[in-house]
């Protein structure tokens, strides 16, 4: 008679493959999350209740705190700013300008880009951030 034990089978997880399936899903979502978002640009929105959606050819037109010009991402001086925006018009139907402006600038320089708009009869859409 044998009294020997037999040898249990244990169960073992190979965690070796583990760290790299941890450092793709991080890779993929750290890249998503940087082209989640529509513009890097640091401007802190004003607050609002009712929010809208455009679809229409948008332009977009951010200012922030030091008043650095942006239109579509792209660097502009603000004496250049009518032609930049003239350029980035032609040859679109019923173009529409996206506004995006930190909240500590002032009324005056909301107006000056609004008079811009007006005088190019360019509708100026301010974007905002929705109030939850």
């Amino acid at each position: 008679m044998n009294f020997r034990r037999k040898k249990r089978f244990e169960a073992e997880v190979a965690t070796s493959s583990l760290n790299d399936i941890m450092f793709f899903l991080l890779l993929f979502f750290l890249i998503i999350s940087t082209l989640a978002n529509p513009s890097v640009i640091k401007v802190l929105l004003p607050k609002a209740k009712n929010t809208q959606t455009l679809t229409k050819d948008q332009i977009n037109l951010t200012i922030n705190k030091s008043k650095e010009y942006f239109l579509n991402d792209k660097p502009i001086v603000p004496v250049e700013l009518e032609n930049a925006i003239i350029q980035a018009t032609t040859g679109k139907q019923d173009p529409s300008i996206v506004l995006r402006m930190d909240a500590a600038l002032t009324i005056q320089d909301l107006v000056d880009i609004l008079a811009v708009g007006s005088k190019m009869k360019i509708r100026i859409v301010m974007a905002t951030q929705a109030i939850i």
